[in-house]
C-alpha cells in the first residue's frame, strides 16, 4: 500500500488552504475525508502495479523487497486488498461529492493507463505523473466551495511535479546504470545529460511562475507579503537539485520530504509563512 507515497495526498489541501478556509471545520473534514479516499486509491494502484510488475522487480536493487516480489505476500491477496480498498473507496467518494467521486474515477483510469501502456513513452510519462498532482489539487477544489483560488497554482503545482518527475527519471538511470532498459522500458529514451536540460528548463520556470503568482494573483493580500515565501521555494528547488546532483538521491520523492531534514524544515517555514500571510497579515 506505500502509506510513504500518501504524503503526496497534501496537494488536495492547497484549495483549502489557498482559498482561506483552512480554519472552517466542515471544509477540513470533507478534504481530510477526501484525502483518505484518495490514498486508499493509490493504494490500490500500487498494490495493482506491483502484481504487474512483479517479475522485474525481483531484479530491481530496491524494488526485490516489495512484499510481492519478495514473495512475503500471495498475488491472491493482493488482488482482495485492492479491490476490497477500491469498493470503499468509490462508495465514500461519491457519498462524499459526486464531482470528487468523478475526478477520483478519471485518476484510477488514468493510473491504469498509464501503468500498462503510459509509462513506457519517454516525455509522455513524465507529463502524466505530472497530471496526478494536477488531479489532487482539483479534487480538493471540488471538495469545497471555493472564492478566491487562483488558476496560477495548478501551473505551479504542474512544474513542481514535473520537476519531481525528471529528477526522479534522472535518479533511476544512475542508480540502474546500464542496466537502466532491462528495469524500466521507458529509461531507454532518457539520457542524463538530456534529463539535466530538461530540468534546467522547468526549474527556471517553476521559480518564475511561482514569482509571478505571489504579487499578481488576485485572491493574495495586496500588501505583496507572500513574496516573502519566495527564498523558501528557492532553497527547496535548489535542495532538491543538490539531492539528486550531489547525493545521487531523488528515485523516491516520498523518502526525502520524510527524511531530509533541511527539506523538511524549509517546506515547515513555507507553509507557516503562507499561512501568516494568508489569514493574519491582510
Amino acid at each position: 500500500m506505500r502509506p510513504k507515497q500518501w504524503v503526496k495526498n497534501v496537494f488536495i489541501f492547497a484549495a483549502l488552504v489557498f482559498d482561506l478556509q483552512l480554519f472552517r471545520i466542515q471544509s477540513f473534514l470533507n478534504t481530510a475525508i477526501g484525502a483518505v479516499f484518495f490514498s486508499l486509491v493509490a493504494s490500490s494502484v500500487y498494490i495493482l502495479n506491483d502484481l504487474a510488475d512483479m517479475e522485474k522487480d525481483r531484479q530491481h536493487p530496491v524494488k526485490c523487497k516489495r512484499p510481492l516480489a519478495a514473495g512475503l505476500l500471495s498475488p491472491h491477496a493482493a488482488v482482495i486488498a485492492a479491490l476490497s480498498l477500491l469498493a470503499v473507496s468509490f462508495a465514500g467518494a461519491f457519498i462524499l461529492n459526486w464531482r470528487f467521486g468523478l475526478l477520483l474515477t478519471f485518476y484510477l483510469g488514468l493510473n491504469l493507463l498509464y501503468s500498462f501502456f503510459l509509462k513506457h513513452i519517454p516525455i509522455i510519462d513524465v507529463l502524466v505523473l505530472a497530471s496526478f498532482y494536477v488531479i489532487r489539487v482539483a479534487a480538493g477544489v471540488s471538495l469545497i466551495t471555493v472564492q478566491r483560488f487562483s488558476p496560477w497554482l495548478f501551473v505551479c503545482t504542474t512544474l513542481i511535479a514535473l520537476f519531481i518527475g525528471l529528477g526522479k527519471r534522472r535518479a533511476e538511470l544512475v542508480l540502474l546504470a546500464e542496466d537502466a532498459n532491462s528495469h524500466r522500458k521507458v529509461l531507454d529514451g532518457y539520457t542524463i545529460p538530456f534529463l539535466d536540460q530538461l530540468i534546467i528548463i522547468v526549474s527556471g520556470t517553476t521559480i518564475v511562475a511561482y514569482s509571478l503568482y505571489t504579487f499578481s494573483a488576485a485572491n493574495l493580500p495586496e500588501n505583496h507579503l507572500m513574496m516573502l515565501t519566495i527564498p523558501f521555494v528557492l532553497y527547496g528547488i535548489f535542495r532538491y537539485l543538490y539531492l539528486i546532483n550531489v547525493k545521487d538521491e531523488g528515485g523516491a520523492p516520498e523518502e526525502i520530504v520524510l527524511r531530509d531534514w533541511p527539506f523538511i524544515v524549509n517546506m515547515l517555514l513555507w507553509g507557516f509563512t503562507s499561512i501568516a500571510v494568508l489569514y493574519f497579515f491582510t
